[in-house]
């Protein structure tokens, strides 16, 4: 295998984000429904027999030394591999939303040139890798939906039906470490109700998406006037408006799979119209699995 393209590297949203304590080392814990969307990146890749590992920036230009070149090079010392890469990214989820872009784009790597070289890591080897990268990029490796506990590292599967998003992000960026040492970052005082018992696919028969609090969202309004706009903006046409991770993108829960994306793109581009210049904004539907989660065997 010399190529792969149009490979995909969905976005995530947090219907809930709960902060229910601090680990010696500074992070803090957390509780939080992450969900696939299918707003994505795309990316293509080359093998290179030289070893050599380069990016191409098909759209905005990324950071020089970014997730995706050193998740190659993590997994190119790991394996021992004689192989590189050309990595062409067409970056098409917004930078600084909380939908988690860059963390998915590096899990896509991994999968994909793990695919490429012919490694056949199993899944627990490319998690384990992922974890070093940061705390998100499990969760777009586990290849489905999932309760996450720790920092985000603790994943617990779960089934939930398909949903339609209206998801706003306005120009601003907001830095996750602003939003955690703000002292308006709030704590939920309990753990939520499925930690600790076995059955957290169970969550996905009980748990309401239009009802979710992020204990992060207080913080971000304070230090970004645009978070607090969009969630209005969001709340007047569709309500359960709530911010996603450490934002600033902001959605709002607009139906299940038999919502009329038409009539929905209809009233978003009516509140793209009304925005600011630079927001963006997309109608999304949920995904069960992640694309490649048939690319990595799980042992």
């Amino acid at each position: 295998m010399k190529a792969l393209h149009d490979v995909p590297a969905p976005a995530k949203l947090n219907l809930f984000l709960h902060v229910v304590g601090k680990r010696p080392d500074g992070y803090h814990l957390l509780q939080s429904v992450f969900v696939l969307i299918d707003w994505a990146d795309k990316l293509h890749f080359d093998r290179r027999d030289d070893g050599q590992l380069r990016r191409h920036d098909l759209g905005p230009k990324l950071p020089d030394d970014d997730l995706c070149l050193r998740a190659a090079r993590l997994l190119q010392q790991y394996s021992g591999c004689a192989f590189g890469a050309d990595i062409h990214i067409d970056k098409r989820l917004p930078a600084g939303a909380g939908m988690g872009g860059g963390s998915s784009d590096a899990a896509t790597v991994l999968l994909a040139l793990n695919r490429l070289w012919g490694l056949k890591l199993p899944r627990k080897n490319l998690l384990e890798l992922g974890l070093r990268l940061g705390a998100d990029v499990p969760f777009f490796l586990g290849g489905q939906n999932a309760f996450v506990e720790g920092i985000g590292e603790v994943l617990h599967p779960l089934e939930l039906p398909e949903l339609q998003f209206a998801v706003l992000k306005p120009s601003a960026s907001i830095a996750t470490s602003q939003i955690f040492s703000s002292q308006l970052l709030q704590r939920s005082e309990s753990m939520a109700i499925v930690a600790g018992f076995p059955a957290h696919a169970d969550l996905g028969k009980s748990f309401d998406p239009y009802d979710g609090r992020n204990d992060l969202q207080k913080a971000a309004e304070a230090a970004c006037p645009e978070v607090a706009q969009a969630l209005s903006m969001l709340n007047k046409k569709f309500g359960n408006s709530r911010m996603t991770g450490s934002g600033s993108a902001v959605f709002a829960v607009v139906g299940g799979k038999d919502g009329d994306k038409g009539i929905l793109s209809q009233a978003m581009a009516t509140i793209l119209r009304d925005a600011p210049e630079g927001w963006l904004g997309e109608i999304c539907r949920s995904l069960s699995r992640h694309p490649l989660v048939g690319w990595v065997e799980d042992s």
